[in-house]
């Protein structure tokens, strides 16, 4: 067990024989327990190669996977969670699927179905068929979601080649590629202990959950799906402004900033803090210039900004709802440069230090928020309860040249929508 004082927290972590990392984060005399299964496969990881084969799958078939592996011979998975008064749920990200449940009590059987469904791929010609049909709706559901269209639209503007271009559920022609011998070679390929994490946050025994995932899972390792590199992307956007109308209220939009990859390990966690810390400089609500627009009506209170970054791609973005978009992105890129060339004073420096920090000690009340984030940062090759230690060597000199490079003309995208009865 190893304690981090400075988050009041400890973690359990060990690796099995089998491959798989088993991470438990104890909370003595709380009723509510957490469990994440994740798999650091999702629906960008389309071209690998398996047994000496290489392969490129159908856009949509990690989503695909998911829902497929509810499906057990004869048996409800989620109706025999809840005979045991647990809830169950899963999602696909473009880099990782988790699958998760959470209790007050049974947490013992309710880890054994959980290992026990993820793990147990069963695909037949007719469920998969039927499958078609419900992720369809669900496409259709998402292609009339303005806050889905204008992100995906953002990214086609964004970049040339790399797959978040394409739908995490892919498109309506893609899923009918799919094929119960497709979803089993992702599932042999991805799904192995060794490409996978087991999070648990709650009042358990570590070494409870480490003896079920044994038994469930088998000692010995498996092979392992290589992901093949993606293909190397010019800093520059290929286009600057993508608009679609839709039945909204108002316009609303999307502006992203193209920045280089970062890859794993301590280093990107230290890229990901300085994104977080440009992000708040630009974006934050006690940002002068978050106050300037909201006075100026350019923005309202949807307004907000993050970083997201993924395998061979990262982008700083903010959106939300305005009557001119262009100006907002005009104003960003001004204040952005200005900043470069005049600096922040040590004192906001440090009030967006903190303000960045707080939040993320925030999300740790959050057990939803904690298995995600140890999760993923687990891919990442990072510990994530070490991040303080990280906050405290990011300096205002990085911040300034983060700025100057990335926050440009040439490396800036915008996306909007719209009201169908504006002109575009």
């Amino acid at each position: 067990m190893k304690t981090y004082p400075r988050l009041s927290e400890q973690i359990y972590r060990r690796v099995l024989s089998n491959g798989l990392t088993v991470l438990v984060v104890p909370r003595p005399g709380v009723q509510r327990k957490l469990a994440y299964f994740a798999t650091n496969y999702g629906s960008i990881h389309r071209h690998f190669t398996w047994e000496g084969r290489e392969y490129t799958v159908p856009a949509g078939i990690a989503h695909y996977l998911e829902h497929k592996l509810f499906d057990l011979p004869d048996r409800d998975v989620t109706a025999e969670f809840a005979a045991l008064g647990a809830g169950v749920n899963a999602f696909t990200g473009y880099d990782m699927t988790a699958y998760y449940f959470y209790c007050t009590e049974n947490f013992d059987p309710c880890l054994e179905l959980l290992l026990e469904f993820v793990s147990t791929p069963y695909f037949t010609q007719e469920s998969v068929e039927k499958e078609q049909g419900i992720i369809d709706q669900e496409i259709g559901m998402y292609e009339d979601s303005p806050d889905s269209r204008v992100f995906e639209n953002l990214v086609r503007g964004m970049y040339r080649h790399h797959d978040i271009r394409t739908p995490i559920l892919g498109t309506s022609e893609s899923i009918r590629q799919i094929t119960p011998e497709l979803l089993e070679l992702c599932h042999r390929a991805f799904y192995a202990p060794g490409n996978m994490v087991l999070c648990v946050v709650g009042d358990v025994d570590p070494e409870q959950v480490v003896q079920a995932a044994l038994n469930r899972l088998g000692a010995d390792p498996r092979p392992l799906g290589k992901k093949l590199p993606t293909r190397p992307e010019e800093m520059t956007c290929p286009k600057d402004l993508q608009q679609i109308a839709m039945e909204v209220a108002m316009p609303s939009f999307q502006l992203g900033f193209k920045c280089e990859p970062i890859g794993t390990g301590e280093e990107s966690v230290r890229q990901e803090i300085l994104c977080d810390l440009a992000a708040e400089a630009l974006f934050g609500e006690a940002s002068r210039l978050y106050l300037e627009l909201y006075e100026a009506g350019l923005i309202d209170s949807s307004f907000g900004g993050g970083f997201e970054t993924l395998d061979g791609c990262a982008l700083l973005t903010c959106g939300g709802d305005s009557e001119n978009a262009q100006a907002v992105r005009d104003a960003i890129l001004q204040r952005a440069q200005q900043l470069a060339l005049e600096g922040i004073t040590q004192e906001e420096f440090l009030r967006m230090k903190r303000s960045a920090f707080g939040r993320r000690i925030r999300d740790l009340d959050s057990m939803d928020s904690t298995c995600f984030r140890l999760c993923a940062y687990h891919f990442s090759e990072f510990e994530y309860f070490g991040f303080p230690e990280i906050y405290e060597q990011v300096t205002l000199e990085e911040l300034k040249q983060f700025l100057g490079r990335t926050v440009r003309p040439e490396r800036c995208s915008l996306s909007v929508i719209h009201p169908i009865k504006e002109e575009v």
